[in-house]
């Protein structure tokens, strides 16, 4: 009797591959060959302490730093600043912009330049629990509220690649699962999400994969017991597998 055996399902369509990048500011290295990449449909962790890198390089992945060395690639192909903005949607961390203007407005006004409905809207705002705040002033709503404005902002954006920077940051333990569970239901439809994140229960409860940043540099990248393999602890907390690996 021949076995029959099913083929491989193939690997998601890698969206977006941040090679080599290296940024100096002035005498402070602030990356070294760092990068990673992300597919369709994946959430991917960048993991550090604080002043390790993350943010420039989420930044240097969207094009709004330039990076001294490195390259950005979409599906396979290098990208210019133009299409990288095309591609790739950036949510820094610890702005608040539109302090003076209502929430609705702001999502109306966000809503309308990204061509989304005005049912895309609703629904993001209740995704958020926000519906029954869109008539404040977006600077009287709290650290957590403002947090998640901005990330229904980020998921009204049309880009198939999101990048959030601390997305968690002011969040209490229960929006932080609701929000955690709204990014891996929104990776579902396909798109690719990068967070980055120092805190690492929450990255391994939320993300597919994992790039392990050190002062500016990738030490370890892949799945969260991928990595305990490699530092030869597989039952050991995500904490200290982050610290034998830097």
């Amino acid at each position: 009797m021949i076995a029959c055996v099913a083929p491989a399902s193939p690997l998601p369509s890698l969206l977006l591959t941040v090679s080599h990048i290296s940024k100096q500011f002035g005498p402070t290295t602030a990356l070294r060959d760092a990068g990673f990449t992300v597919r369709e449909g994946e959430v991917l962790g960048v993991i550090g302490p604080n002043g390790s890198g993350k943010s420039t390089l989420l930044a240097c992945a969207a094009g709004l730093v330039r990076a001294d060395a490195g390259s950005v690639r979409r599906d396979e192909r290098e990208i210019d600043l133009a299409q990288i903005r095309e591609s790739v949607f950036l949510l820094p961390d610890g702005i608040t912009p539109w302090a003076e203007h209502r929430v609705r407005d702001v999502v109306e006004t966000w809503r309308c330049l990204q061509g989304r409905s005005a049912d895309d809207a609703r629904r993001r705002l209740h995704e958020v629990a926000l519906l029954p705040l869109t008539g404040r002033l977006v600077r009287e709503l709290s650290k957590g509220e403002r947090k998640r404005l901005l990330i229904a902002v980020a998921l009204l954006a049309t880009q198939p690649v999101l990048l959030l920077d601390e997305p968690f940051d002011g969040l209490d333990l229960r929006q932080l699962r609701d929000v955690a569970a709204l990014l891996r239901a929104e990776s579902r439809t396909g798109r690719a999400i990068v967070l980055s994140l120092h805190q690492l229960g929450d990255a391994e409860r939320t993300c597919d994969r994992l790039a392990l940043l050190d002062v500016g540099r990738i030490v370890a990248e892949g799945s969260a017991d991928e990595l305990r393999a490699r530092a030869g602890m597989p039952h050991a907390p995500l904490e200290e597998v982050f610290l034998a690996l830097t």
